[in-house]
């Protein structure tokens, strides 16, 4: 029995390890999704130690009708699979207002909320970082369809 519970803490420590992986200090570039209506994100990543880092990502929408921004904030941990293909979670939160305004409707607000990501990337061995993630958002009063929200986005974000 105790060679099994060593067994699996062996496995869960290898699992859980980081291998040699090169992360970017900064990363900059677009985050594609729906963003709940706010469009494509700036997205501007900042390498904190070799497997961890900051995401900052700033959605807006400027219409006729709609104005609107969104700034969210994600901790990240990194971990790598093979060669350029490291996979990722973090988790963090951000703030948001909107202002609607035209003949029949006009309303406006802000709001705060808590997010997770989790996704997959490939770091080239040019300057291009690619990844595809999910980001689930739970917010308090005035936050957008019932108090969640969640989005799956494409990035592309250079690294320097």
């Amino acid at each position: 029995m105790k060679k099994l519970i060593l067994s699996a803490f062996m496995l869960m420590g290898l699992a859980f390890s980081t291998q040699a992986q090169s992360i970017s200090k900064n990363a900059l570039g677009l985050r594609f999704g729906d963003n709940d209506g706010f469009g494509g994100e700036i997205s501007y990543q900042r390498g904190l130690s070799s497997n961890n880092r900051l995401e900052l990502d700033l959605g807006w929408r400027n219409s006729n009708n709609i104005d609107a921004f969104k700034l969210t904030g994600i901790y990240q941990w990194v971990w790598n699979i093979d060669g350029g293909l490291n996979w990722y979670a973090g988790v963090g939160g951000g703030v948001g207002s909107w202002s609607i305004n035209n003949k029949n409707f006009d309303d406006s607000g802000s709001f705060a909320f808590a997010a997770g990501d989790i996704g997959i990337e490939y770091n080239f061995d040019i300057p291009l970082l690619i990844s595809l993630d999910f980001r689930p958002e739970f917010g308090g009063a005035g936050y957008y369809k019932n108090n969640y929200g969640s989005d799956i986005a494409l990035s592309l974000r250079y690294q320097f």
